[in-house]
């Protein structure tokens, strides 16, 4: 990296406002990283000696963009840097879960595999079996491992513990990630000013889907879009202005899972009115997330809730055939408990060895997540070769044509990153001008938004009895929505569920996680 750039990049980023940390949803055009130089060094680069092999590594992985091709410049050069050599198995993000699954069932693990969550069921089953390596002796006090340590997201090891033992590594992500889109030229057309309250959203909403915005003499614009269950990322970002990221709990001191607290009824309940004035697509429940990225880039609906950095990319699509678009995120909606604002957990799940691994291999993967915990690692990762993946425009590094290609945010998924919490605000390919205003903008993002604790916490009781309800209790979440069931149905359900001594039993559980990850 030269020393221009070097030069360039600090510039751009000492000039940005720091907030809080990642996720990893992408396309093409998706940014990989995009490293805060502020970040600790370390000792970032423990010297691999010239005539060493290449260390080969064996990962099961999400995909967020087109699979790469692992000898193209980008991967090509990361490999040297490292000297690796990178045996990856790419399964589309919409999938992953599912393989994720099973795999773990069939007992035939790669050497590293991602957990996109590190509570789901599967997880800690498998941990529970003896199926990854317990990290905590070898991390020790991270005296051999300061990058990790110092290079990591807030408290994030903390987060990482089951039963005070470390098996993962995390994948370290920024907390401002999430907002809801919005089709300001849509509101402009119809001389409507920015919400302020979801009330507002909704009613500029009906607006839009009650009249002809993109022109086409039909009435066919959808305002709201998801995808998955119940709105996939939009989910906590809509229940948060009911209340339902706080803690909620029962009459025995039981910490209630989100979902089945009064808060994210009321959720239900507003969405039951949206679906019902036809605000809500009508698929919501099971639109995959290809075809929400399809309808929103090609301009058929108007709001969707995914990663800030997408504003400027999705603007430019639509620009394609409506050249007025101008994709914006909404500031902080308020309703009556909250703000729709999630922060994201400061590590999108983890990175897991498999105990077949030779312990000697172990720490050399431990070498490999500690050489690349860095800031250097981290710009490469978001802007790849200077002159070949990127040009340095008004002192910001901005991606080329190939760097479109071959730098997304497939980039990211196997290592750990250096934390930052601007790598899901900024588009490598928009203007400085841009980026400078669209991290002002989501400023306030941090200081208002709220981390769901359930995505940190954990219950054993929990894991092995919610699969039983959980597809029953989807069902009845979207009957209520669509209005099969009425609301008092839906609650007497809830009910019924929180009365279940199990789930009681896991509230108990859930109580105790709580205290020790977030000392309340």
């Amino acid at each position: 990296m030269s020393k221009f750039y070097r030069k360039c990049f600090s510039m751009i980023m000492a000039s940005m406002l720091s907030v809080s940390v990642l996720a990893g949803c992408g396309e093409n055009s998706a940014p990989a990283g995009g490293a805060d130089n502020t970040a600790k060094q370390g000792d970032s680069n423990k010297a691999t000696p010239a005539s060493a092999e290449p260390l080969k590594l064996q990962f099961l992985v999400p995909s967020y963009a087109d699979v790469p091709n692992m000898n193209d410049e980008y991967w090509t050069e990361w490999q040297k840097k490292t000297n690796t050599q990178l045996n990856v198995e790419w399964v589309p993000s919409g999938d992953y879960d599912t393989k994720f699954d099973l795999v773990l069932a069939s007992g035939n693990l790669p050497e590293i595999i991602v957990s996109t969550n590190m509570t789901r069921p599967t997880l800690l089953q498998a941990i529970n079996q003896g199926a990854f390596w317990d990290l905590t002796p070898f991390l020790g006090d991270f005296s051999k491992y300061p990058n990790m340590k110092n290079n990591s997201g807030p408290n994030v090891w903390n987060y990482m513990k089951l039963d005070g033992k470390v098996y993962g590594i995390p994948r370290n992500r920024p907390q401002i990630d999430l907002g809801i889109k919005m089709r300001k030229d849509w509101l402009d057309k119809l001389n409507l000013p920015i919400p302020t309250t979801i009330d507002e959203y909704a009613a500029d909403l009906k607006k839009i889907v009650d009249s002809d915005v993109d022109g086409n003499g039909k009435k066919d614009t959808i305002g709201i879009i998801g995808h998955g269950f119940l709105l996939a990322d939009g989910d906590d970002t809509y229940s948060g202005a009911f209340g339902a990221l706080d803690p909620v709990y029962d009459k025995d001191g039981g910490l209630i899972k989100n979902q089945l607290t009064p808060n994210y009824t009321a959720m239900v309940e507003w969405l039951r009115k949206l679906y019902a004035d036809g605000i809500l697509a009508k698929e919501f429940s099971s639109m995959k997330k290809t075809q929400a990225e399809e309808m929103y880039a090609t301009g058929r609906a108007a709001s969707y809730v995914r990663n800030i950095w997408r504003d400027y990319t999705w603007e430019q699509m639509n620009q394609k055939t409506q050249p007025d678009a101008k994709v914006i995120t909404l500031p902080p909606l308020k309703g009556p408990g909250g703000v729709t604002v999630s922060l994201a957990s400061p590590t999108f799940g983890a990175f897991y060895i498999s105990k077949k691994v030779p312990e000697a291999k172990v720490k050399q993967i431990l070498d490999y997540f500690e050489k690349t915990t860095t800031a250097e690692y981290t710009d490469f990762n978001y802007y790849g070769i200077e002159g070949v993946h990127h040009k340095v425009v008004d002192g910001q590094p901005q991606l080329t044509d190939l760097g479109v290609k071959q730098v997304t945010t497939n980039a990211n998924q196997v290592f750990s990153l250096a934390f930052n919490n601007k790598m899901k605000v900024l588009n490598p390919s928009a203007p400085k001008a841009y980026n400078d205003a669209k991290m002002k903008e989501v400023e306030v993002y941090g200081q208002v938004g709220k981390l769901n604790p359930f995505s940190i916490i954990n219950s054993t009781t929990w894991t092995n009895v919610w699969p039983k309800y959980e597809k029953e209790w989807q069902a009845m979440a979207t009957k209520a929505i669509v209005g099969q069931i009425t609301m008092e149905e839906y609650k007497g359900y809830v009910d019924k569920l929180n009365e279940n001594q199990d789930l009681k039993k896991a509230y108990k559980e859930f109580a105790e996680s709580y205290k020790q990850y977030f000392g309340k």
